[in-house]
């Protein structure tokens, strides 16, 4: 973590102490990688951590397992259960090595977008309802063929996820129709991206977060960077329409994302959208949680406290 980011997140921990009423939410990603008899009790030992915390929200950004793992029907029903094991209502994001990566050998050479139906025929078989053994009602957008997008509003912030992997998003030619995928995908995702920031004005939401599994920003969407455009063209259109809409919308936003595997807090858009906050979660290396609160001070706009909330078995 860098100087700036360091500083920038001890002031937001050093923030006022909590109102009564604040939305409290735990953020987590890119785990558990391994074998179960390896990992699960920790990750098993984070959720019992987190259920004790009782927060208002639970979001998983996606990589509920490792690349290198078989993107069996067993392995991925195992984690769907375990969206489960939370308390507190609790939103779920793909990540790349559910589908995206699972054409790799040791993956098992499955067709990714059989994975990925797999997933939307599995896991979100009920869209209109959270994860976990408190359901909230969501709005998603299943009628269109991506129920893995969702939004709510809950406590005066907006809060949306869209669907949006590592791997380059994974805009990669393997095949014809895996391309036609990320381009059915990419344009569901910058029009529910559209319709959340909508939905957050006709709401008078105080600040919107919005979730995701890529980190998309190491070479500013391919923008910048010689040789790097191929690596990140696959984050460009929405990458450049959600600086964009966030900046118009002149309150916070919070960015929640994963793929990197290195706890950070920063400011993606510094120029741009100054007002948007980015904050990668822990990996698998370091299973640990981030807390996010919603602080309200009388007379003053919403701000962000973010702090680990570190793994006990660890």
């Amino acid at each position: 973590m860098g100087l700036k980011a360091l500083i920038a997140g001890v002031a937001m921990m050093l923030a006022t102490p909590l109102a009564a009423g604040d939305l409290r939410l735990v953020a987590l990603g890119d785990m558990p990688y391994g074998t179960p008899k390896k990992v699960y009790p920790a990750y098993e030992a984070l959720i019992g951590t987190i259920n004790a915390r009782n927060p208002d929200l639970v979001i998983h950004v996606g990589d509920t397992k490792s690349g290198s793992t078989e993107c069996s029907d067993r392995l991925l029903d195992e984690q769907r259960a375990y969206l489960d094991r939370f308390d507190a209502p609790t939103l779920y994001t793909p990540g790349d090595n559910e589908w995206t990566d699972c054409h790799r050998k040791k993956a098992g050479r499955f067709d990714v977008l059989d994975r990925l139906d797999y997933i939307r025929r599995t896991y979100f078989d009920r869209p209109e309802r959270s994860f976990g053994k408190t359901g909230l009602a969501l709005t998603h957008q299943g009628d269109e063929g991506f129920p893995e997008n969702a939004r709510l509003m809950l406590d005066g912030v907006m809060i949306v996820t869209a669907h949006v992997v590592g791997s380059n998003n994974g805009f990669e030619p393997r095949s014809l129709d895996a391309v036609a995928e990320f381009f059915r995908r990419d344009a569901a995702n910058i029009a529910w991206l559209e319709r959340g920031f909508d939905a957050a004005e006709a709401q008078e939401a105080e600040a919107l977060i919005l979730a995701f599994h890529a980190d998309m920003f190491e070479f500013d969407f391919g923008e910048t960077g010689p040789g790097k455009w191929l690596r990140h063209s696959g984050f460009r259109t929405f990458g450049k329409a959600l600086r964009k809409r966030a900046g118009d919308f002149d309150k916070p936003v919070l960015l929640i994302f994963g793929d990197s595997h290195r706890h950070r807090v920063f400011r993606p858009f510094p120029k741009k959208a100054p007002n948007v906050t980015a904050l990668e979660v822990f990996g698998a290396d370091e299973m640990h949680a981030v807390e996010v609160s919603a602080h309200r001070a009388p007379g003053m706009p919403l701000r962000f406290k973010i702090k680990p909330l570190l793994n006990p078995a660890l």
